[in-house]
């Protein structure tokens, strides 16, 4: 059967106290809503159906870059009537995955073996065992074990408030007996709603089987309805990232400290230190080192680099051996090759820089070519821009560029040149020879330094 997610994302989260709706609140520096997509997108689904309504178009402008179907839930009724949005452009022959856009740690191997559950004459239920049901809909079980119902907290017995067995929410249906019980659905209950949750009963009477998963951890169908926890749930999702990690063979320093916002992929013997920040795309090579309180964000990096503390690189590709920082800035554009120092207090900005090349101390290189085998000296800058235009500077292999010079770009310093400390260039500096530009020196004798005049 082809398999059409149905995510209902139309709650307001009022407890959020927040004028950005629920399902934009940040996870790992994405929207909750994202996270539930991107968990989607790993079934293979043929359509991917949004229910929203609170927030609107800032709903669906912050996924604008998602190939989703909208539906909007006008007025709130409840689960039953929101998921009533999405099924007029659900064909009866697809299978329906019911996910929400404020849970969004659910395994896609746990959704997959719900699915597996589900056939013609059977619907799923994910369920979950919890110490404190409070506010969950109760799972209702005869004599023999098999599920009846489900209760909501507020409709529930105090028999059935002792039942340990929680509704998550997340279910799998046919569409065309999902529609034909979402028809049925009342609201003579006291919450004045049509719950989703009905339809398990409606299937029990049909003789359909509904068939229980139990989620094998807790985290998976954590809800968020307040600010408390959304901070509980980022740290279980450090944990969980932190958790792949190191079984792909990281070390890591304190898997509490750490955060990934994005996909990091690590070769072996990766060790990464405290405080550390991934985003995006991540690729470390193996033997990498990471310092402390260091940003990675669409970085890759390659086997046996060390990056120091406190340094942060941004789409930038760091080859084989390099050392990096501390205190180092690599933003976007920039590529290191084989075996390449930058020190301490460095900035390059789409720069290239090819193998055993050093920048050590407190320099600037922006739309920059710098060939092998180069040292730029302490203090060095590429004056590449003039209020409207970035220009280009070019240092041929072997250059040796004195401290404190500056490169007025567009220039090129040539292979083998050396430059003399203090210089400002203009001009090209040719092959093999010394280029020197400073102003003359000049000590003038006589000269006293201005003083305050003694008030009176």
């Amino acid at each position: 059967m082809k398999l059409a997610v149905v995510i209902l994302a139309a709650g307001q989260g009022k407890r959020m106290k927040s004028d950005l709706p629920k399902v934009l609140q940040p996870l790992a520096g994405q929207p909750l809503l994202g996270h539930v997509v991107s968990r989607a997108r790993q079934l293979e689904p043929t359509s991917i159906h949004v229910v929203y309504g609170h927030g609107g178009e800032r709903v669906r402008e912050a996924l604008a870059g998602e190939s989703l179907q909208w539906a909007l839930q006008a007025e709130q009724l409840g689960t039953g009537h929101a998921l009533m949005q999405a099924m007029p452009r659900i064909g009866d022959d697809e299978l329906v995955l019911v996910l929400y856009g404020d849970v969004p740690l659910i395994d896609p191997e746990t959704l997959k073996r719900l699915i597996a559950s589900t056939g013609p004459t059977a619907m799923a239920l994910l369920t979950v065992m919890l110490d404190d049901p409070q506010g969950y809909g109760r799972i209702v079980r005869n004599t023999r074990g098999v599920i009846q119902k489900i209760v909501e907290q507020k409709d529930a017995s105090r028999a059935q408030l002792r039942i340990r067995e929680g509704n998550s929410g997340i279910m799998a249906a046919p569409a065309g007996l999902l529609r034909r019980w979402l028809g049925k659905l009342k609201n003579a209950n006291a919450q004045g709603e049509y719950y989703l949750t009905d339809v398990i009963a409606m299937a029990v009477k049909d003789k359909i089987k509904v068939v229980p998963l139990l989620a094998a951890r807790l985290a998976e169908v954590l809800g968020v309805n307040d600010k408390l926890q959304l901070a509980e749930l980022e740290a279980l999702h450090r944990a969980e990232r932190a958790r792949e990690l190191m079984l792909a063979g990281a070390t890591l320093a304190d898997p509490a400290r750490l955060d990934v916002r994005g996909r990091v992929t690590v070769g072996r013997d990766v060790f990464i230190d405290a405080n550390v920040l991934f985003e995006g795309e991540v690729s470390l090579g193996d033997r990498v080192r990471v310092g402390p309180n260091v940003v990675l964000r669409n970085v890759r990096i390659g086997a046996d680099s060390v990056v120091h503390p406190n340094s942060i690189l941004e789409q930038s590709e760091v080859g084989p051996g390099c050392l990096i920082g501390p205190y180092a800035r690599l933003r976007p554009g920039t590529r290191l090759g084989r075996e390449v120092h930058i020190g301490n207090f460095v900035e390059l900005k789409k720069a290239v820089i090819d193998d055993g090349s050093k920048a050590n101390h407190l320099t600037y290189l922006g739309d920059a070519t710098v060939g092998k085998g180069v040292n730029v000296g302490a203090g060095t800058i590429t004056c590449n821009y003039d209020g409207v235009n970035k220009s280009q500077t070019v240092i041929e292999d072997g250059a040796f560029i004195g401290s404190g010079n500056m490169l007025v770009a567009p220039i090129r310093i040539g292979k083998e040149a050396s430059t003399g400390a203090g210089s400002t260039l203009t001009r090209d500096a040719p092959d093999g020879q010394l280029t020197v530009a400073r102003s003359k020196q000049l000590s003038i004798a006589g000269w006293k330094r201005p003083t305050r005049k003694t008030k009176a």
